[in-house]
């Protein structure tokens, strides 16, 4: 079988390239997209490949074998919709299913894949900007209704998929991502933290991008209410309408006990989630919240929203809280702090609920996806 793949995603980057490797940023999309094109080419070797990709592949992909084509062209506008959309053309004979991990397909292609992780430009349309919710409208409307399957990450996202596009739900197949367990040379300690990160005291952890989907100035206002002299940690990078998070600290009078890190790399988070108290996403909406596994992988207890795909992944493992409600917030984050044995249970727990997810077991589902369109 013949399976072409936009791998744009795994080689571009919207938030940047790390400074020390210069690879790309890969958040989302990005992430998914390049998680399962380094596990397909490992596990799989009954299929051929061929990747398009606007740039040459980047050190930490699959490298070129005789099964794994890289197919690299650049095109003067718009990548995906017109320079994809001419190379397909032409190699519209050569294969049998096409694959794209993002919302969106070139025009006129055959047997189709997409992937949707979730649907938030729908529940939360004043986020994006309007270049951004046009093309997730009409191009996205459009790539449903030509893909064959739509891949999602999570019940939840598929539940929300099928009613707004109203497609049968076995167009919709669930493939859980896996969880990117990061090997730092060195665990820091709390001193090294202090040092690294202005971090001065015990802290409960949230990791995500600012933005408000993410719900972190309500989390603010419910850290205020804490009878507690330990800091709140927010790691992430500016996203958008990210100045009522940065002044909420001031507004609810916590601005010494609240550290922003903007800047901190993958390697600096085993550290921050084993040294936190415990970490906390409490976001209005999710495709699936990998934070919440990666912080179970490295031993954090865990608060998470009730809503969207947060159960999916938090299963019983977690502490579930009213995303809206900042008094249930602050009661349940006060419970897990005076509650030591409540800690060790959360503890316990997540080191089961993250077995159940694997990256190798996420590209497993979605070749299994596109092998049952052939024929």
């Amino acid at each position: 079988m013949n399976i072409g793949i936009n791998g744009y995603e795994a080689v571009i980057s919207r938030f940047g390239y790390a400074k020390d490797s210069g690879l790309p940023i890969r958040v989302g999309s990005s992430e998914f997209c390049y998680q399962l094109l380094i596990n397909i080419a490992r596990i799989d070797s009954n299929n051929n490949y061929y990747i398009y990709l606007p740039t040459s592949p980047t050190q930490d992909m699959p490298k070129e074998k005789e099964d794994w084509n890289y197919e690299v062209f650049t095109s003067r506008k718009m990548w995906t919709l017109i320079g994809l959309t001419k190379k397909l053309a032409k190699d519209a004979n050569k294969l049998d299913v096409f694959f794209s991990p993002t919302h969106y397909l070139p025009f006129n292609t055959g047997c189709n894949v997409i992937s949707i992780l979730d649907v938030s430009y729908l529940k939360f349309p004043e986020l994006f900007t309007k270049k951004d919710l046009l093309k997730l409208k009409y191009w996205g409307k459009y790539s449903v209704g030509r893909a064959q399957k739509i891949i999602t990450i999570s019940e939840s996202s598929k539940n929300d998929i099928i009613k707004a596009y109203r497609v049968k739900p076995e167009k919709v197949a669930v493939v859980y991502p896996g969880i990117k367990k990061i090997e730092a040379s060195k665990t820091l300690n709390m001193e090294e933290l202090k040092s690294k990160f202005g971090i001065s005291n015990k802290y409960i952890l949230f990791v995500g991008t600012l933005q408000p989907r993410k719900n972190i100035s309500r989390l603010i206002h419910a850290f205020s209410k804490l009878e507690t002299d330990k800091e709140l940690v927010i790691v992430g990078r500016k996203g958008w309408q990210f100045d009522e998070i940065l002044q909420a600290p001031e507004k609810y009078n916590v601005k010494d006990r609240v550290v922003f890190i903007h800047d901190a790399g993958d390697a600096d988070l085993p550290s921050l989630y084993k040294n936190a108290e415990f970490f906390i996403l409490p976001s209005l909406y999710e495709g699936f919240g990998l934070p919440v596994l990666e912080a179970m992988s490295y031993g954090a207890p865990v608060i998470t929203s009730n809503v969207s795909s947060l159960p999916e992944a938090g299963g019983d493992a977690a502490l579930y809280v009213d995303p809206e409600d900042a008094s249930d917030i602050a009661i349940k984050m006060q419970k897990l702090l005076n509650n030591e044995d409540l800690r060790k249970d959360l503890i316990k727990k997540g080191h089961e609920q993250v077995k159940k997810f694997s990256w190798e077991k996420s590209a497993k589902e979605a070749l299994a996806v596109l092998e049952g369109l052939n024929g």
